[in-house]
Order: C-alpha cells, then structure tokens, then sequence
C-alpha cells in the first residue's frame, strides 16, 4: 500500500485525485495539504510514502514547501505536479530534490504510473517532456535557466502581479533583499519593468498569457 499525501490550493482538484486513487488498491490517500505551509507540517504528522506536490500555490509555493521538505527528510518521495508542462519548472523542482514531476495535463493513468515509479525510489519523467529536457541541455538552455532558485521563484511570482512587499511575506525575506533580487533578475533577462517580466514569462510558458 503506497500512502499518499495530496498538496493543492484547489479543493476540487484534490478530490478528483482522491477519488482517482482511492479506486486502486495499491494506493492510500492519508492527508490533504491546501498549501505549502499545510504541506510542511502534514508530512511531519503523517511521513507519507509520496508527496503529490503542485508548484503553483498561494503563500509559500510548491518549490519551496519542497526545498523545505527536502531539507529536513532528505528521504522523502515528492512528485511535483505543474498546469504547466515546460521544461523549466521541470529542471527547478527536480533540482529540488523532486523524484518525478508530472504535468496536470496528462492523463489519469499517468498520476498512477508516476506515484507507483517515485514510491519504488525511481525518478519519473513524462517521456515527452524528457526529450524536451534532453534537448534543451544541448541547446545551453535560456536566459531564464540562469537565475537562481530563489530569483526564479521572485521572478515567477513577479510576472504573475504579486507585489515586492507580497512576495516578501511568502517567502519570509525582507522587501529590501527582494528588490535585490528584482534588480538581478532584471540584468539577467535584459527587462526594464513588470511588464516586460511578464511577456518573459509567458513566452517561456511558466505563467498563462
């Protein structure tokens, strides 16, 4: 029996996947998470086999709630899930320590192979989107890739209209070591403002246009 720890800020979601898992013999939903914050403190509670994890949550994030995880269970089992299926939320969550990542496009039978896969110590990839990594590595990758963790998570949440001061709380870190990063993150991409930030970030399908 696989026990399964669903993280996602939609309620509806969540239950569409419990009901999907519960219908297999093989897996056990054990606890919900509606944010990362939640996540963090309900995989202390219950040491879940696997981690069904969404990137893009309100509050601390997905990326984050991983990283913390991570960091204090280096054992733990997490499948990142994204709306998105690019490659660079791919590369960041597995740079994080993910043991698979799964776009929420994919099918139903999908989500069963990847939990089986990260369960059994494996990595899980959607082929489709590994090629894509593969690729992608050869090319010497973008702009984009060369930011850090952190100043990709301010730039995702910077493209996406959340404020300095918003982005400051999520991430507990001072307005003032935000702006840095906004600064950085701006000579890196060539951006002078928001806007352009923005564009950046829908052209490298890492937020809806």
């Amino acid at each position: 029996m696989i026990r399964v720890l669903l993280v996602d800020d939609h309620a509806v979601v969540r239950t569409g996947f419990r009901l999907l898992l519960q219908a297999h013999p093989e897996t056990s939903v054990v606890g919900e998470a509606d944010s990362g914050e939640s996540a963090c403190q309900r995989y202390l509670e219950l040491t879940p086999d696997v981690v069904v994890m969404d990137l893009a949550m309100p509050g601390m994030g997905g990326l984050e709630a991983l990283r913390r995880i991570r960091a204090h269970h280096p054992q733990a089992r997490v499948l990142a899930l994204s709306a998105h299926d690019d490659i660079t939320h791919a590369r960041r969550a597995l740079k994080e320590g993910a043991r698979g990542f799964l776009s929420k496009r994919s099918a139903p039978e999908a989500l069963l192979e990847a939990i089986s896969t990260v369960a059994a110590g494996q990595r899980y990839i959607d082929a489709a989107l590994a090629q894509k990594l593969a690729l992608d590595e050869g090319d010497g990758g973008s702009a984009v890739e060369r930011l850090s963790e952190r100043e990709f998570e301010v730039f995702v949440r910077l493209a996406g209209g959340a404020s300095v001061q918003r982005i400051a709380d999520d991430l507990k870190l001072s307005a003032s070591t935000v702006g840095t990063h906004l600064y950085n993150i701006k000579q890196k991409l060539g951006a002078s403002n928001q806007s352009e930030l923005t564009l950046i970030a829908i052209r490298h399908g890492l937020i809806e246009a």
